[in-house]
């Protein structure tokens, strides 16, 4: 057990990876000699040589094409969007071509392809440094999509990622790269929690927090400042976004009889939406309340000094448990 930065975590990942299967190779833009705009990559290329860590054009497109010729020849290439908004160039490739392949040969070709996506904002970027286009791929059948919240998760899960003979979107929160957590290396993946597994990671009584990504932290925030208020919140980090482990938040919203869904991306068409949808089909007799979303807004992504506005934080969030439980809050003004 070690102490590692968010990054760090994922570089270890994928050193452990390369090291325990030669086809495992990472393609991006300046993810060799540079290691990456954020340094993900750092040492790799040094480490592992230049035919398995590829300084690619400025081209997503051909980035996912490349990887997909590449899968077709037994390979598990890891490509790195250098930042989410770039991953729209790609958009043709990933869902008509590596979310169909499997499907469209009747599972005589498979698509281990990896696809590291930073997301988010509150880094102090403009729109295309900022976004959260996860929704876009949780909609199309045939890819996975994970989040990652914390150091350990983002070292196994990349591993597990890779491993996995299905395209996956692995997307890591990049204004948590410099948190720091302990991080067990090493290990047989069997052993791990599975990637599609939902965690609960704060116990509560009173309201069911779902969320995922940058906001985990955040709404372990909530929770304590709520618990200060006699509010009980139980926060739930997806980990996997497509499939959605719906076992895990269907018992929770069983016992608290209300749900708060937060997330970074816009409201309308987000992940929050659907999420609502399902656990109401499912769990109608035991909600006390309709489901809250607290989102980000449905704007362009805004000017870095607005970003602040724009993003869920610790008092949106708590107001939303507050409209879940029928409290004064700022859309009803109800009196307490």
């Amino acid at each position: 057990m070690s102490t590692m930065t968010f990054g760090r975590a994922i570089n270890a990942g994928l050193r452990k990876a390369m090291e325990d299967d030669p086809k495992v190779l990472l393609m991006g833009e300046d993810i060799g000699k540079l290691g990456g705009v954020f340094r993900i990559t750092d040492g790799l290329q040094k480490d592992f040589g230049a035919h398995r860590v590829i300084d690619t054009p400025l081209a997503e497109a051909a980035i996912m094409g490349t990887a997909v010729g590449l899968a077709y020849r037994g390979f598990r290439p890891v490509c790195e969007i250098q930042f989410d908004g770039f991953i729209y160039p790609g958009f043709d490739q990933i869902v008509c071509q590596v979310a169909k392949l499997h499907y469209r040969t009747q599972g005589r070709v498979k698509m281990p392809i990896t696809i590291r996506v930073p997301f988010g904002g509150g880094i102090g970027s403009p729109e295309h440094h900022s976004e959260s286009p996860e929704a876009y791929f949780t909609h199309t059948s045939g890819l996975r999509v994970v989040a990652v919240s914390n150091p350990q998760d983002a070292y196994t899960m990349i591993r597990q990622a890779i491993a996995c003979d299905d395209p996956v979107l692995y997307f890591e929160p990049k204004r948590r790269y410099h948190t720091k957590g302990e991080v067990e290396e090493g290990g047989a993946l069997s052993l791990a929690p599975s990637m599609e597994s939902a965690r609960t990671v704060a116990a509560g009584t009173d309201v069911t927090l779902v969320t995922y990504g940058p906001l985990v932290s955040t709404a372990l925030d909530a929770a304590t400042a709520a618990a200060d208020d006699g509010v009980s919140i139980e926060v739930i980090d997806l980990r996997s976004l497509a499939p959605v482990d719906y076992a895990v938040v269907e018992a929770s919203v069983r016992r608290t009889g209300r749900l708060v869904i937060t997330h970074e991306a816009a409201q309308s068409g987000g992940l929050g939406a659907e999420i609502a949808a399902s656990i109401t089909e499912r769990c109608f007799n035991f909600l006390e309340a309709a489901p809250v979303r607290v989102t980000g807004f449905d704007i362009p992504y805004p000017a870095s000094k607005l970003e602040k506005h724009h993003l869920p934080d610790l008092d949106r969030i708590l107001d939303g448990v507050d409209r879940a439980l029928g409290r004064p809050n700022s859309q009803s003004g109800l009196e307490g």
